[in-house]
């Protein structure tokens, strides 16, 4: 009896095991997936947050943060006439250049901060803005923290004009990428042949 007893505790032992090890398996691979996935979305950012948070598994924390604070904000496309009159402030404020390079890029600094504020971005500070904008705009947010940082030294009148045209060029990169505007609307007048062929005459 007591060997029948010893055979079948040995046999759930084994069992659990096994199933340990398939536990540990399991989250060995997706933790790889996990980490290929976020390599994958964030691009250059994923190494920077290693760099500056000095551990891979406080850098992946920090992603799957933003991930997360990202997916509660309500960010929406643009109304047509406020895409077209945000592209059309922009080669106004590019035209003054030339004129007032320092002021130029102010003005980007603005506008970008307008038209982020306006898609539902938040706003608090440069740090929270970048980290936004990495989760869905990972190929840019580069540009945005080289634009920021030009920008900071242009206050102190540490910069010259082409490093100021880099900072305009960097905020441009932005501004094209978060420039997102929602499709027009189809009329919700019905189809009818004799009305549409009526209203292409006259035009």
């Amino acid at each position: 009896m007591t060997t029948h007893l010893d055979s079948n505790t040995l046999t759930t032992l084994a069992v659990l095991g096994v199933l340990v090890v398939l536990a540990l398996a399991a989250f060995a691979l997706h933790r790889r997936n996990e980490s290929t996935r976020l390599q994958r979305r964030f691009g250059s950012e994923y190494a920077r947050a290693i760099d500056h948070l000095g551990s891979r598994e406080k850098a992946e924390a920090e992603l799957l943060a933003r991930e997360r604070r990202v997916e509660k904000l309500h960010l929406v496309p643009l109304p047509p006439d406020e895409g077209a009159r945000y592209a059309r402030e922009w080669l106004q404020l590019q035209g003054r250049f030339v004129d007032d390079p320092s002021g130029t890029l102010i003005e980007a600094d603005r506008l970008v901060r307008e038209l982020m504020m306006q898609r539902g971005y938040p706003m608090a500070d440069f740090e929270r803005r970048a980290a936004a904008i990495s989760v869905d705009h990972a190929a840019v947010v580069e540009h945005y923290r080289a634009a920021h940082a030009i920008a900071l030294r242009d206050h102190r009148g540490a910069t010259d004009t082409e490093e100021v045209r880099q900072a305009v060029v960097h905020y441009r990169a932005l501004f094209d990428e978060l420039l997102e505007v929602a499709p027009v609307k189809r009329s919700a007048m019905p189809h009818h042949p004799t009305i549409t062929r009526h209203m292409e005459a006259r035009s």
